[in-house]
């Protein structure tokens, strides 16, 4: 993008300057490499045209599958016997003499439909990228001895090639039109066996208007030398390849149509009906410049120039005593308190177990106690019963001695 009052025009002879004239609004569009190549590469499709393989390419074989079960691959084989031929694999895209892989058809989609706004933000940025000398340059142009961009001329309407050449060279598009002559060289591949032999670099476009018709005619011969009337300007020769800077020259009627066809944000009665050129974000891109600006720099607040407050590592005052101290100065007082009743309750607890224990102890000798007199009792008892059954038993055998003899 570049912005300045008014544009030098200069004369046939290039060594003058004719007169000026303000600069287009075009020219201060945003250059939106995004949409260009986009755009390009969308447009570049329409050139195309329809081809494809023999629908029945490849699939004229008479093959059948043998299924699964011997050991070999599922794909159609030949038929017949005695023949090398049969058994071999057809129809797919692996096999010798089979069809290619998603074969091309002509029904494919093979143009682009673009947005008419989309196209006219690219032509825009496109025209603007072509003021710019560094862009213009990193594309190839050689235009060292060009004295301005945009390079506006009075007239080109001239009568012969050789006249315009003169011209050409005069406003010092010489070294571009001749690093285009030179790079003519035969197309690499196949190419070079269709309509196009020969490929070479593009050089300047000219772009004329309704008083220069004689640049159709004239510049027709010039190898690397475009034209294009400036109510038909085409993206694919304003940014080749999607690239920006391509090198303009302007007849100065067409510079000034410019402003009719694109606008400049008041006019409505431009040719592209309903048409706003696109506005920048920002006036100027530069953020080092903004910054470093008075009118920032005197909004800011001061440097803060205090240190630090630490520059160790954080500790945690749950593991680290002195620092929980600092934090809390009861911590200490809380913590000894805490202790104490922690001893007192062992202490406790060891006075409860021994009162227990105490307490178990006498009731297992009263259990105890108990149990032997119990025992002891049960143990005469049982000596009193076998006792008397002795007794018992003595007597029942005296008695039975005595009836034995009587």
């Amino acid at each position: 993008m570049t912005s300045r009052p008014v544009v030098s025009v200069y004369s046939k002879t290039g060594s003058e300057v004719a007169s000026a004239t303000p600069l287009p609004a075009v020219f201060t569009a945003p250059i939106r490499d995004d949409i260009v190549q986009f755009v390009h590469a969308n447009m570049s499709k329409n050139r195309r045209q329809a081809h494809g393989v023999f629908w029945k390419a490849g699939m004229q074989h008479s093959a059948e599958s043998w299924g699964t079960g011997r050991a070999v691959a599922r794909i159609p084989r030949i038929g017949g016997s005695g023949t090398s031929r049969s058994g071999q694999g057809a129809f797919g895209n692996q096999c010798r003499k089979g069809r290619m892989f998603a074969p091309l058809k002509t029904f494919r989609r093979w143009h682009r439909k673009i947005n008419l706004n989309q196209k006219r933000h690219a032509v825009a940025s496109a025209l603007a990228a072509s003021a710019v000398t560094p862009l213009v340059l990193a594309r190839g142009h050689r235009i060292s001895n060009v004295p301005e961009l945009p390079l506006v001329v009075d007239s080109l309407n001239v009568d012969t090639t050789k006249t315009l050449l003169s011209t050409l060279k005069t406003l010092g598009a010489g070294e571009d039109i001749k690093r285009s002559r030179d790079s003519k060289k035969v197309r690499t591949g196949h190419g070079k066996l269709r309509n196009s032999r020969y490929v070479l670099r593009k050089g300047p476009l000219i772009v004329y208007g309704e008083q220069n018709e004689n640049v159709k005619r004239t510049a027709r011969n010039l190898p690397g030398v475009e034209f294009v009337n400036v109510h038909r300007l085409n993206l694919l020769q304003l940014a080749p390849g999607g690239h920006l800077g391509r090198f303009i020259i302007w007849t100065a009627d067409a510079f000034k149509a410019l402003n009719g066809i694109f606008g400049n944000w008041r006019r409505t009665d431009i040719e592209k009906g309903g048409y706003v050129l696109n506005r920048n974000v920002m006036n100027c891109a530069d953020l080092a410049r903004i910054i470093n600006s008075d009118q920032v720099q005197a909004k800011l607040r001061a440097p803060k120039t205090s240190s630090a407050v630490h520059h160790g590592t954080k500790k945690n005052p749950l593991a680290n005593r002195a620092l929980m101290n600092r934090l809390n100065p009861f911590d200490k007082v809380r913590r000894a308190n805490e202790q104490k009743q922690q001893e007192e309750r062992h202490k406790q607890r060891l006075a409860n177990i021994k009162k227990d224990r105490k307490a178990t102890k006498k009731a297992k000798a009263l259990r105890r106690k108990a149990f032997n007199g119990i025992w002891s009792g049960m143990q005469e008892s049982f000596e009193q019963a076998e006792a008397a059954f002795q007794k018992i038993g003595t007597v029942e055998e005296s008695e039975e001695e005595e009836e034995d003899e009587q």
